[in-house]
């Protein structure tokens, strides 16, 4: 398992557009993308689960990617994260 912890730049926070984009990002691998704020957690496929974590500008997140192409996962993953949120 690899993880990373991210702050949101984004000045809206992970909302519907983003978090649209992030799932589509997460489904391009087999590994698991969860992402985690103040103790909850979601899985980055999910949508409606994303959107409830209410992550706002300038909350840290924390995520975790686990599977089998998870070197290649975390990388697109965190670079999804720096160009888009």
């Amino acid at each position: 398992m690899k993880k990373f912890e991210y702050v949101i730049k984004d000045e809206v926070g992970i909302h519907a557009r983003p978090a649209g984009l992030l799932v589509k990002e997460a489904k391009k691998y087999q590994s698991k993308v969860t992402i985690s704020k103040d103790g909850k957690a979601a899985e980055a496929t999910k949508l409606m689960a994303l959107m409830g974590l209410g992550v706002k500008c300038g909350e840290n997140v924390e995520v975790s990617v686990e599977g089998a192409d998870e070197d290649t996962a975390f990388e697109g993953i965190k670079a999804f994260f720096e160009a888009n949120l």
